[in-house]
């Protein structure tokens, strides 16, 4: 059973991790949370680390967190664990806790280094390109791609 006034707990949270190390977590303040309500983010990157408290996070116009940045993120192979807590003058808040995968999150870069050479004689193009860049993936094979040509 969860401590706190129903409906006080965060709602929509979300991770997107961009750029190779950064990421930026959301979430949205409870229903029925009262308007004094400050939530606070922690998290764990693997079970052996400790739970950090966020270092810089998104507010709103009232000086409410709706956010955090994260700089230097590593995508380890467990789970990361996320829990946002509140605070309130009037009554208790509920946490919010999630474990997420973060290789599931991450938006990758695009390929790197894209060439294309085209000859009339035998008509034909060479297309070439470098793997995006990523903290995590040691095997360059675990990449799809997709060429899209449209003719002018």
């Amino acid at each position: 059973v969860f401590a706190g006034m129903n409906g006080s707990a965060i709602e929509n949270f979300s991770c997107v991790i961009y750029n190779v190390s950064f990421m930026n977590c959301t979430w949205q303040a409870g229903r029925d949370a009262p308007g004094d309500t400050q939530y606070f983010l922690y998290w764990r990157n693997s079970r052996y680390d400790d739970a950090m408290e966020c270092e810089l996070y998104i507010t709103d116009e009232n000086g409410r967190n709706m956010g955090c940045r994260f700089q230097n993120v590593k995508i380890e192979i467990e789970k990361a664990y996320f829990l946002v807590n509140g605070s309130s003058k009037n009554s208790l808040i509920q946490f919010y806790d999630e474990y997420i995968q973060l290789y599931k999150i991450e938006i990758l870069t695009p390929p790197l280094n894209v060439t294309v050479n085209c000859t009339r004689d035998p008509a034909g193009c060479i297309i070439t390109w470098q793997p995006p860049l990523t903290s995590h993936v040691e095997n360059v094979n675990c990449f799809e791609y997709e060429i899209s040509m449209q003719k002018k």
